[in-house]
């Protein structure tokens, strides 16, 4: 169950600390093979079963490391609910990224979210998320992501 929050300010006693863990969720063939498709991105090591357990390190295929960033969004309803004083939420970026290891199909990752700063902007709170994606089973996180939402005051 997510952390419930009235209003965006209520983060402010998050800052430095965790806010939650989300549940594990299976990252399929199928979804990197989409994603593969929408972004044109097919290289072999994602979408060659056969080709990946010869020819990889890593013998099978394994998600695009942009696949698992951009599943932060969705993930982060999993540990974060704030239930009001929002007229708009933005995706405002990305100030630091790195894929430590792979992400092999079907495996299941679950997302850590802490919240590293909170600021005063026009309109509304600037809110940098740190975010660490591990996938189960694996010694050091597959993504690990500062990340900037914007919540914009009703």
């Amino acid at each position: 169950m997510p952390v419930q929050l009235d209003s965006p300010e209520a983060l402010r006693e998050y800052v430095g600390r965790e806010i939650g863990t989300t549940g594990w969720m299976r990252l399929t063939q199928e979804r990197i093979d989409r994603f593969a498709d929408v972004t044109e991105d097919r290289q072999w090591i994602h979408i060659d079963r056969e080709r990946a357990e010869r020819e990889s390190p890593f013998h099978r295929t394994i998600a695009h490391g942009f696949l698992t960033l951009s599943l932060i969004s969705h993930l982060s309803k999993q540990a974060l609910e704030i239930r009001g004083g929002i007229k708009l939420a933005v995706n405002y970026g990305l100030n630091r990224v790195r894929f430590p290891s792979p992400v092999g199909a079907d495996s299941m990752i679950r997302a850590r979210f802490g919240l590293g700063s909170l600021k005063e902007v026009e309109g509304g709170l600037e809110v940098v998320f740190l975010v660490t994606v591990e996938a189960e089973g694996s010694a050091k996180p597959c993504c690990v992501a500062e990340w900037i939402v914007r919540y914009y005051r009703e």
